[in-house]
């Protein structure tokens, strides 16, 4: 679904993402891990056109998508979310969910004017997959409820809500988990693996929490210092050497400087 070809990202001397290529598979669920500072979210908002590449290639389904803006790729169906939520606070949760198919006859002055009647039938249409998507993320009880008024969690509900009414083709999703009690990661994880199984979503995950990326991912990229440092299925992430350096700064801890 996505092919990144020698992607590099350089801001005046700091080369945040420095030759990295990969793929995410349509279908899958892929985990990007690395250290702080690696470059995951620099090479994320690459994809998702905040960035224009210093230099290298981004695909999407084999069409070049490099530069394009994040509208226009959003029109292609490429979607990221945030680390911290970017609801609309003053607005309902329905309402939130609402705002995001585009074209609505609504924004057109001259469809408010002369097609009053196109306006309220695709509301009553937007609505209904709006009352869809909250009954899916179990988001009943805080339908009616200000955004700005939510939990961390179901904020995080919400943003994966609000990717499910553009219906996209992959979706980049950044700490999904981050300052998300259990209880309602719980509930994110097993409604990424329903999207994923049942309606053939794709996801590039970063996340920091090893546990939930060994639940829902496979494969898993790690970056470190901008480059991809390898990828393999958890297991073999978690026991590989390099990894290790990566995350502690040091290799494998030998059986002798364990027992000394």
């Amino acid at each position: 679904m996505i092919a990144v070809e020698n992607l590099h990202m350089h801001f005046g001397g700091i080369r945040a993402v420095d030759s990295a290529s990969l793929t995410i598979e349509q279908g899958s669920i892929t985990g990007l891990i690395g250290p702080n500072g690696a470059g995951k979210t620099t090479l994320f908002n690459v994809i998702a056109g905040v960035h224009k590449p210093t230099s290298g290639k981004v695909y999407l389904d084999g069409e070049d998508v490099t530069g394009l803006t994040p509208h226009e790729l959003f029109a292609k169906g490429v979607l990221r979310t945030f680390q911290i939520a970017h609801e609309f606070s003053t607005l309902t949760v329905r309402e939130n969910l609402m705002t995001v198919p585009a074209g609505q006859s609504g924004e057109h002055l001259l469809d408010v004017w002369l097609r009053p009647g196109k306006i309220r039938a695709q509301e009553v249409a937007i609505g209904a997959r709006a009352d869809e998507v909250i009954e899916f993320l179990k988001l009943e009880p805080v339908a009616g409820e200000l955004a700005g008024n939510l939990s961390g969690g179901q904020k995080k509900l919400l943003e994966l809500g609000r990717t499910m009414m553009a219906e996209p083709r992959v979706v980049l999703l950044d700490e999904v988990g981050a300052g998300v009690n259990r209880t309602l990661l719980k509930d994110i994880a097993g409604a990424i693996l329903r999207l994923n199984l049942h309606h053939g979503y794709t996801f590039c995950i970063i996340e920091h929490d090893m546990e939930l990326i060994s639940l829902l991912c496979d494969p898993v990229i790690v970056m470190a210092e901008g480059k991809v440092l390898m990828q393999g299925s958890p297991p073999e992430v978690r026991s590989d050497e390099r990894v290790i350096e990566a995350y502690l700064g040091r290799g494998l801890v030998t059986r002798e400087e364990r027992t000394s």
